[in-house]
């Protein structure tokens, strides 16, 4: 028989999703409560997910047929660089940030984060820089030499507008608000903790959301540093790039690569947490190898600063430099592959419940697969200096982003909307954007394998009338509207719920973290009494006594 569960008595005082409150958009504004910034970094990520979705689609156009003239090739450009830059920094960076903002101090038995005011001004100065970012289209044109900003093309004899300089500050100032953010996580996890939570007893989506803290806490500096160089040569004539007068080229793909490559992790260790959470409670059983899931993370974090020149091995490296990172990009593939199969172990025999959270779990482990193992085809040089010019690395790299981090976001979302706002999302309802999402993400990315096997180069605005060219890219284009639709209709599904949804329980998921203890929506101040932690599922020794022997490593 099932323990009762403290549920702590709501406070009235909760501004937040859940309780109206008098003081309106001011109280959005001047809050430093965890929960209401964490929200507004959530419908942060929304709004820029709409813009970049725009951008892309008009791109899709552009490119749904040969030798089009929808857009022209400097206009297609600064979409280009502005759908990557605003897809990678202000959707995929604040969705994390959203989610470990709201639940790392829920799930650790903590009030509050360890500095509220920094995390306020954490998300306010990431939207500035949002915002500085695209103040570029009204001050001359945005920044037209791609996301990843390759020198010569985004010095200033080729590049005159102010677009580049636009790009490198609304980066400087995303970059401090996610240095500042990650210390704030790390403190939390390390100083507010409840009785009886070691670190080997946190939750796997903190522990990842832990690590992830001092893995951007060492990979943004480079960032920083490139970014502050080349402002520096466009604004006063420095030559930190240019070669003609000593500088090197090359020396911006190595900063930017080295930030670069973990930013793929940074992005993708918290989704990891979350799929960590999703399929246990959902398979009814604790994570499989929780302690080589936990190191492996660790791993992850380690090897991913030894891998960045794998994107520079046409560069002419020799053959010593592409060897040695050839060997370490197929090595970081041990790690992740630890973590795929102690989520199928942790479904196999379990008692699954296909909810819409946990078919984007199951869902995010194919995609993702997909996506890493065409990045360890790039691991191998001669492959490389075949398709890296192609839109074979543009299909692997949206199976990452797309098929890894927002498959596991959306597991997510659907997972703790109810703990946020006290509303199911409506499950029938998810079940159809699944569906549309999965269609027109697979339909979009899929062919684009193809299209870069056969040669059609990426980072161009038109191509030639070759076999399949045309075709192909056709398809790509309808199903990226298809995608384009299914968002929409996720926020249809949101709003909807938001008003009219099914009223959640605390604990509508028979989960077995901290968080599920606390008022749906959680009140002002998280608890008032906490339980002492002995395990990774402290709930479930609660409800479940016999849990704690099945669950030992």
């Amino acid at each position: 028989m099932s323990e009762p569960i403290y549920i702590p008595e709501p406070s009235k005082t909760f501004p937040g999703i859940g309780v109206s409150t008098d003081q309106g958009l001011l109280q959005w504004i001047s809050t430093v409560d965890h929960k209401m910034i964490g929200i507004m970094y959530l419908l942060m990520t929304l709004l820029f997910l709409l813009i970049g979705g725009i951008e892309v689609l008009l791109m899709r156009i552009q490119l749904a047929g040969p030798l089009n003239h929808f857009l022209g090739p400097e206009m297609y450009n600064q979409f280009f660089t502005m759908h990557g830059t605003t897809m990678v920094f202000f959707v995929a960076m604040p969705a994390v940030f959203g989610f470990a903002v709201y639940f790392t101090p829920l799930m650790i038995g903590a009030n509050e984060m360890a500095f509220p005011r920094l995390n306020a001004f954490s998300f306010w100065i990431t939207l500035l820089g949002g915002m500085l970012l695209y103040f570029s289209f009204l001050a001359g044109g945005a920044p037209d030499a791609g996301w990843f900003n390759y020198v010569p093309l985004s010095e200033k004899n080729y590049s005159i507008n102010p677009g580049v300089d636009y790009y490198c500050m609304g980066l400087l100032l995303a970059g401090i608000g996610s240095v500042t953010t990650s210390v704030n996580l790390a403190v939390t996890v390390l100083h507010y903790r409840t009785k009886g939570m070691t670190l080997n007893k946190l939750p796997m989506f903190v522990w990842m959301v832990f690590v992830n803290s001092f893995l951007l806490l060492a990979a943004f500096p480079a960032l920083n540093a490139a970014l502050s160089m080349l402002l520096l040569d466009r604004q006063f004539g420095a030559h930190f790039f240019n070669t003609a007068s000593g500088g090197s080229a090359l020396l911006w793909q190595h900063l930017f690569w080295i930030f670069g490559h973990p930013e793929v992790y940074i992005v993708i260790l918290p989704p990891f947490g979350i799929i960590s959470e999703t399929i246990p409670v959902f398979s009814r059983k604790p994570i499989f190898g929780a302690a080589f899931v936990a190191a492996s993370s660790v791993a992850i974090a380690l090897l991913a600063f030894g891998v960045w020149a794998h994107h520079m091995f046409a560069v002419g490296m020799g053959n010593t430099a592409d060897a040695f990172f050839s060997a370490a990009s197929m090595l970081i593939g041990i790690p992740t592959g630890v973590k795929v199969f102690a989520w199928i172990a942790t479904m196999y025999g379990g008692k699954i419940r296909f909810t819409v959270s946990m078919m984007f779990a199951v869902a995010f482990l194919i995609e993702f697969t997909i996506g890493g193992l065409s990045g360890i085809a790039f691991a191998i040089v001669p492959i490389d200096w075949q398709l890296t010019d192609t839109y074979f690395v543009v299909a692997h790299l949206h199976y990452v982003f797309i098929g890894g981090t927002i498959f596991g976001i959306l597991s997510g979302l659907f997972y703790w909307f109810p703990k946020m706002t006290g509303k199911f999302l409506d499950e029938k309802m998810g079940k159809w954007f699944f569906w549309l999402f999965v269609i027109g993400f697979n339909g979009t990315f899929l062919v684009q394998h193809i299209l870069g096997m056969i040669g059609m180069p990426r980072r161009v605005y038109t191509y030639p009338d070759l076999p399949w060219y045309g075709v192909l890219n056709m398809i790509s284009t309808v199903s990226a509207f298809i995608m384009g639709i299914a968002v929409l209709y996720l926020g249809y599904i949101i709003v909807k719920s938001r008003k009219s949804g099914k009223p959640a329980p605390a604990d509508p998921w028979d989960g077995f973290t901290l968080e599920w203890i606390a008022d749906s929506p959680p009140s002002l101040k998280n608890f008032n009494e906490v339980p002492v932690v002995n395990s990774r599922q402290p709930l479930w020794d609660m409800k479940y006594p016999g849990m704690a022997d099945i669950a030992s490593d």
